[in-house]
């Protein structure tokens, strides 16, 4: 009796799980469950990395069951990524494939930038190669007057600066060296106190 009571009750959690999974599932096809961002800092990163274990698991299936090539880039919210690339591939074939295959080119306006970019470093480079040779008296011949007098200036401010810092650095060897020589005079002191106590004792 007591095992038909347990295969009732076994039967009866069966049917109302199978009742629930139906529910969940009939709730499912009509697109009521909302998939909403996990509140929880710790069980939002359990989810991702189980959720990354699962489509890097079936990126690897594709790849091994149908000869297929995958790709998958992926940053976590704390930007740490996460990358599957299917073997025998790299990602950057995994681009150009990408690119052949919708007639574009990524590769390009980046190069391009990348090129303005440079073109903006070296002409920096070259007004700040140039404004050093003036600083040193040189290539100053298409210079107008109000650029000399502007030239002037800066450089009377810099060597004022570089006066008193001289200063600042001489009075600091100043005020070591004197504390130098007042430690020396304290030795001394010590050293003639101890000699003349020696003296008077031998001399008793």
């Amino acid at each position: 009796m007591l095992q038909s009571q347990l295969r009732r009750s076994s039967t009866k959690n069966r049917d109302r799980d199978q009742s629930r999974e139906e529910i969940e599932q009939d709730v499912m096809a009509r697109g009521k469950i909302q998939i909403r961002r996990i509140e929880n800092a710790t069980n939002r990163q359990v989810t991702y990395s189980k959720r990354r274990t699962g489509l890097f698991k079936k990126a690897n299936e594709l790849t091994v069951l149908c000869d297929a090539k995958v790709s998958i880039i992926m940053f976590s919210n704390t930007s740490k990524l996460h990358e599957f690339i299917s073997p025998n591939t790299t990602t950057k074939q995994m681009y150009d494939a990408y690119q052949n295959a919708l007639g574009t080119d990524i590769w390009t306006s980046h190069y391009a930038k990348m090129q303005e970019d440079l073109e903006k470093l070296r002409e920096a480079n070259r007004q700040l190669q140039k404004e050093i040779r003036r600083r040193m008296g040189y290539c100053m011949e298409d210079m107008n007057m109000e650029e000399l007098v502007f030239l002037q200036h800066d450089i009377e401010n810099a060597v004022t600066n570089i006066r008193e810092r001289k200063y600042k650095v001489l009075a600091n060897q100043i005020d070591t060296t004197k504390k130098k020589v007042r430690n020396g005079e304290g030795i001394h002191r010590s050293l003639m106190q101890a000699f003349v106590s020696v003296a008077q004792h031998s001399f008793f």
